[in-house]
């Protein structure tokens, strides 16, 4: 095994490790969908609908704790760093940690990286994006909870939340739905899932 690949491999174990010693790994995100049934989470580097108390959900749930995320997230965001937590950004590009765009930022190489430095920062690390970031703590088993804002909205979309396999995991708690007092009026419901080996 090459150097790198050691490296990654123990990067990897850390990250495990952490978990395993009851740091949860959770995801949030917001989904509505688009003419296939697939669920949207943004187009073109932004959110598609206004849904302010999915915006309190998502600070009453992080505020606090580290937030993992990838670089195209980082961009998005209109407030760079998020406040009042540690702002942890996924980024392959070189030299991009020392650029004024990731000011406030910790810049890591890899999830399992991203998760090591996280893990003394408090009892939950939160995944916030983008699809390919969720995808990949999902696949690797990292993941211990899911927070999902359904959003009731049929809209185009370039970037996708990873599917939940129902097989996996369950819905622990799920809210009525209810109708935002945006101005867009949507309608929308909180989940929570959780692995169907710890749920039941």
């Amino acid at each position: 095994m090459s150097t790198s690949a050691t490296s990654r491999h123990s990067a990897l174990t850390l990250a495990q490790n952490d978990v395993e010693a009851a740091v949860e790994v959770a995801l949030i995100w917001a989904q509505a969908r688009d003419g296939a049934g697939r669920p949207v989470i943004g187009v073109r580097g932004d959110i598609p609908w206004r849904v302010p108390e999915d915006f309190k959900h998502f600070q009453a749930h992080t505020r606090g704790h580290p937030i993992v995320m990838g670089m195209g997230t980082w961009l998005s965001l209109p407030k760079r760093p998020l406040p009042d937590r540690t702002n942890i950004v996924l980024s392959d590009v070189p030299g991009w940690a020392d650029s004024d765009e990731a000011a406030g930022a910790i810049v890591v190489g890899s999830l399992a990286e991203a998760l090591a430095v996280a893990a003394p920062g408090g009892e939950t690390t939160w995944i916030v994006g983008g699809g390919q970031v969720y995808a990949q703590a999902m696949a690797a088993g990292l993941a211990t909870r899911l927070e999902v804002t359904e959003i009731d909205l049929v809209v185009d979309g370039d970037t996708f939340a990873p599917p939940v396999d129902p097989t996996a995991w369950q819905a622990t708690a799920t809210t009525d739905w209810r109708t935002s007092a945006g101005e867009q009026a949507l309608r929308y419901r909180f989940i929570t899932y959780r692995p169907t080996q710890l749920g039941g």
